[in-house]
């Protein structure tokens, strides 16, 4: 039997604002969208050309998320450069959104930075991860 990760389905509390998020900041597409049986619209996001591997599925009508500095969970997401780590966490302070500034961790971690999202997730963004952009360079 072979079972694949597909999705990830958060409720949020801003829908809109949480898909401009995800567009902006991770380049992800809006592949989907739909009426949703509760009021609202549900929206599936994809990276451009994965759009049958994963999926973050954004549903409407969440509480908000009040994570804790303390909390680690996060969404992760891989860039091409230590500079696009710098570039994004630039922006992200500019923006009032920086959870945790540039930082090298030691293997398998890398450099990253995390932002919080609209509706208070931690979003991770990293090079030289063993996943993703860099991980050749280990």
């Amino acid at each position: 039997m072979s079972i694949s990760l597909t999705h990830l389905a958060l409720h949020v509390q801003d829908l809109n604002a949480c898909v401009a998020f995800y567009c902006d900041y991770a380049g992800l597409k809006v592949v989907h969208r739909r009426s949703n049986t509760g009021g609202g619209e549900v929206v599936w996001l994809a990276e451009e050309g994965r759009e049958q591997d994963f999926i973050l599925v954004l549903l409407p009508g969440g509480p908000g998320r009040h994570q804790q500095d303390c909390d680690y969970s996060h969404l992760g997401f891989a860039v091409q450069s230590r500079a696009a780590v710098d570039v994004i966490a630039a922006r992200a302070k500019q923006d009032g959104i920086l959870a945790w500034s540039t930082r090298q961790e030691p293997f398998p971690v890398g450099y990253y930075c995390g932002l919080r999202d609209p509706d208070g997730n931690f979003v991770e963004f990293s090079y030289g991860q063993p996943l993703g952009a860099g991980a050749d360079k280990i």
